[in-house]
């Protein structure tokens, strides 16, 4: 090892591009490659998903792509990000439970308050045993420094929000993965701005791009024999990821310095990290809202969601895809503009234009009903 880490010093080939890019690119290999066994083994044992009433397919599909993306997450970033396993010592046992609960669930469907249980447990373990929790709001609400258990509290709260609330926006191909993607991708390179002490965040970053990239290939495929769905073992790993890695992202800006060097300080971190995740949030409030107001249960399901609005408008998966992430992206664009204003405003802002974003569909959809 030292001699590779020679030879790379002497080729002028920093390590961290080597781990990025290695990473990635094994990342990609290992999804794309065991997807087509992971799609033949459920074909075969009949491990599919069954079209429902808020389905947006008409026929059985292979829901077990989360396996997939579950290996080569935890085999590349373990291999290229090892220091992220150092630091937090629960990490891959977090993914571990999670992929089990995803798998029994996508299976047998568990029952919520089982999934729910579970899901505390592991962002326990993330919370109090690796210390990732929400340490200052910054002054959002006129709050700076939280009290540890209601930071412990509250971190468990947004892990457990952000989980469930990503597993509900994977309701059409390639929404819930290209987002992720665009999540990822923000996050990393905004880690890599911040400094070499988060280059393993971006390579972990990286390699879940990679991945998803690999398993979209394959859910946006138009072909019945290879088209795949993450199920929910997909959804709530990628969704425990991106919580990870947004409340690690607001942590860096606690110090104003590092080692004594003054650092970059950005007091609206909460605000940008809401605005990156502001999709699965509003989505989540927006059915909730609309379920509670109709008398209903929050937690029924149903087909208020956003891309079923768009879907009823007569757009296509993949057109409805598109403008949903075009849409919120230019939300983050908005956000990152304006970072520098004060963060209650800047998040007033941004919860404003996600509710648009929510009732734009439906507005359409009223007038077109009402027009025919």
């Amino acid at each position: 090892m030292d001699e590779l880490k020679n030879l790379l010093q002497h080729a002028g080939i920093p390590q961290f591009y080597l781990k990025l890019v290695f990473g990635m690119l094994s990342s990609f290999l290992l999804t794309f490659f065991t997807i087509p066994t992971i799609s033949k083994i459920s074909r075969r044992k009949n491990l599919m998903d069954e079209p429902g009433v808020r389905s947006s397919h008409l026929r059985k599909i292979p829901n077990l792509g989360g396996i997939a993306i579950f290996y080569s997450i935890g085999v590349c970033a373990s291999v290229f990000a090892f220091e992220l396993f150092d630091i937090y010592k629960f990490l891959f046992a977090s993914l571990v439970i999670l992929l089990y609960i995803g798998v029994m669930d996508d299976i047998v469907v568990m029952r919520a308050y089982k999934k729910l249980i579970a899901q505390i447990i592991v962002t326990a373990f993330m919370v109090i045993g690796s210390d990732v929790r929400l340490r200052s709001f910054f002054g959002l609400f006129g709050i700076y420094e939280l009290n540890y258990f209601f930071s412990v509290a509250i971190s468990i709260f947004t892990f457990i929000v952000l989980i469930n609330a990503f597993n509900l926006i994977d309701g059409i191909d390639g929404l819930a993965g290209g987002y992720s993607i665009l999540c990822s991708a923000m996050f990393g390179i905004s880690y890599f701005h911040l400094g070499e002490y988060n280059y393993p965040l971006v390579v972990l970053s990286g390699t879940i791009i990679a991945s998803v990239a690999a398993f979209l290939y394959y859910n946006l495929s138009a072909q019945r024999n290879t088209k795949i769905f993450m199920g929910d073992t997909g959804s709530m790993i990628l969704g425990f990821l991106l919580a990870f890695t947004a409340i690690c992202f607001i942590d860096i800006f606690i110090d104003k310095e590092l080692r004594g060097v003054p650092r970059y300080y950005l007091q609206s971190a909460p605000s940008i990290a809401m605005a990156i995740l502001i999709l699965p949030i509003v989505d989540t409030l927006n059915v909730f809202i609309i379920r509670t107001f109709k008398g209903q249960s929050p937690f029924r399901a149903d087909r208020n969601h956003i891309h079923h609005t768009l879907l009823d408008l007569g757009l296509t998966h993949r057109r409805s895809t598109f403008y949903i992430l075009l849409y919120y992206l230019m939300i983050v664009g908005t956000a990152y503009y304006f970072r520098h204003i004060n963060v209650n405003l800047l998040l007033l802002v941004i919860i404003t234009l996600g509710f648009m974003g929510a009732y734009l569909p439906k507005g359409l959809l009223f007038i077109r009903k009402k027009t025919n």
